[in-house]
């Protein structure tokens, strides 16, 4: 049986890590089965196949390796990345979690609305959303032509790091509202009442007894931010800001040295590593769950009071930034290309494919991450650890390079397989199973062993009580980490162009094909046909968000 401090005697703070025994023995009472521990294993080791890529792409360089590594434009590019992910992060954390609390625990009006408004940027393709912020805001875009008459001939750049830590953080930080709505709703909400009964403020129950409980995910949400902010590709290329994707991409198109920039992304390897020890460290060892039933009844909605206008305001600006501006941009190079727009493939069947692949794969990561998240989070151990870690490896690298290492691996070790669908969907598992750990991975910490613990001194067996007691109680973190991965997948672009069955293309591939070459008509419609689609999954989604869990 695993210990527990009575949370009401900590007024709701976190458990300590000194209230539990050593973490070997909390949190299951026993070591994972050997069916978990291989299938955690297998599908970590599916991850580590573009790494094991870039070590032998890098080997190949030789002596040049340590040259690539301790060039001043290697050391240039390495703190313009670090630059980028620390600023996008915070303020992805900042904005991410002010909008969860916004729409979930206070008075807000039309909250359901905004929950779902906010959320949308997420959909955009991150080049989409750049090439309209500087169609619009840039020197001399929209906004420039519109102030011109008051003798404004030029606006700041938008080029370089203020350009991609807006871009960025427009169209990540959902990452982090989306996880902390779901940590907000399983929060028992009998711990801020306690806390109130006893002459806590407002503002103290939040510091000292809600925010400590969000800690995962907070964590979850920003590595996440973290991550993308390292593998995009889109944002950083269009605002010419020189980050490793970049580079890299630069090294396999035009320089043609594949060992070179096999040698830089296993660099932003190391990097990956270097932020999940941090994430790590910063999510700790105290314990997230109940230590009793707890209530399943809806928190008190806190009053915004004066702060109503404000909070309405913030939620315009930011919903015009991240998704008017991009849609309306949009809206009218469809306007302005008149009938060009349907000279491309039908775009029913590009909707149709972006669909079916998009679900396939938000399926395939939710079953993939759940014996990984159960092996680290109920078991803990260093399998388990190592498991988890070596799942994120994908995610921060750059698309073409996870694509061109499986192109390397089918093509040499398993021809049956290139160029099919399957191979496509092995890419969006490498790339995006992280998603969906995170999210279920933050719920299940909410889930008291105990419960668990229950149903077998009752006599069910292991998957009788993962079945009746566990699943039912992940399905917030199910829905948001399938949520996640499927609209990942509806703008992925290096991957399905690279992997993609002959003659398979997607609304993404349509997108960036026509943008390339500067058809920007023909890229409307897809563009938002993309918008629509992941609009109604994001909407599902909150749907059922907002019933009780």
């Amino acid at each position: 049986m695993s210990q527990s401090v009575p949370l009401g005697s900590e007024l709701g703070t976190v458990d300590s890590p000194a209230a539990f025994p050593p973490r070997r023995a909390v949190a299951g009472g026993s070591s994972a089965s050997w069916g978990l521990r291989i299938t955690s294993a297998a599908v970590a080791g599916l991850c580590l196949l573009p790494l094991v890529y870039l070590v032998v792409r890098s080997l190949q360089t030789g002596s040049a390796m340590i040259g690539i590594l301790t060039a001043p434009a290697t050391l240039r590019i390495f703190f313009n990345t670090l630059l980028l992910v620390i600023a996008v992060s915070a303020s992805s954390a900042l904005i991410g979690g002010l909008l969860a609390w916004l729409t979930v625990r206070t008075d807000l009006p039309w909250r359901r609305f905004w929950g779902s408004v906010t959320c949308l940027p997420l959909v955009l393709p991150s080049y989409v959303g750049a090439f309209a912020l500087i169609a619009a805001l840039g020197p001399t875009g929209a906004l420039q032509r519109w102030l011109a008459p008051l003798g404004v001939e030029r606006l700041p750049s938008l080029y370089g790091f203020p350009g991609a830590w807006l871009a960025l953080t427009l169209f990540s930080y959902p990452y982090v509202q989306l996880s902390v709505r779901a940590a907000l709703r399983g929060l028992d909400p009998s711990l801020e009442e306690a806390a109130r009964s006893l002459g806590m403020s407002g503002p103290r129950v939040l510091l000292a007894v809600v925010f400590p409980h969000l800690r995962p995910a907070f964590a979850a949400g920003t590595l996440l931010v973290a991550l993308y902010t390292l593998s995009d590709f889109g944002a950083v290329s269009l605002l010419q800001f020189n980050a490793f994707t970049r580079a890299i991409h630069v090294h396999y198109t035009s320089a043609l040295d594949r060992g070179g920039a096999a040698v830089l992304a296993l660099l932003l390897v190391a990097f990956t590593f270097g932020i999940l020890a941090v994430e790590y460290r910063l999510r700790g060892r105290a314990r997230y769950y109940r230590s009793s039933a707890g209530s399943l009844r809806r928190a008190r909605l806190a009053p915004l009071g004066a702060w109503k206008i404000p909070a309405i305001a913030f939620c315009v600006l930011l919903s015009f930034l991240a998704l008017g501006l991009p849609v309306l941009v949009t809206g009218y190079w469809l306007l302005q290309g008149g009938t060009a727009a349907t000279h491309a493939t039908p775009t029913a069947m590009l909707a149709f494919n972006s669909l079916f692949v998009s679900a396939a794969a938000s399926v395939l990561c939710v079953l993939a991450g759940l014996p990984i998240v159960i092996h680290a989070v109920r078991h803990p151990s260093p399998a388990g650890r190592w498991s988890e870690r070596s799942a994120y490896i994908g995610h921060a690298l750059p698309g073409i390079v996870v694509a061109l290492s499986l192109v390397f691996f089918g093509a040499r070790y398993a021809p049956v397989l290139y160029q099919t669908l399957f191979m496509l969907l092995l890419a969006y598992l490498v790339l995006f199973l992280p998603l969906a750990i995170g999210c279920l991975r933050a719920t299940l910490l909410q889930i008291s062993p105990r419960l668990e613990e229950a149903s077998r001194t009752l006599g069910m067996t292991s998957r009788q009580t993962f079945r009746s007691v566990t699943l039912p109680l992940l399905r917030p973190g199910l829905l948001t980490g399938a949520a996640l991965v499927f609209l990942t997948c509806m703008k992925e672009l290096p991957a399905t162009l690279l992997l993609g069955p002959t003659g398979f293309h997607t609304l993404a591939t349509r997108i960036w094909g026509a943008t390339e070459e500067a058809f920007f008509a023909r890229a409307a419609a897809p563009a938002l046909l993309l918008v629509l689609a992941s609009a109604c999954s994001m909407w599902i989604l909150l749907r059922h968000d907002e019933a009780p869990s």
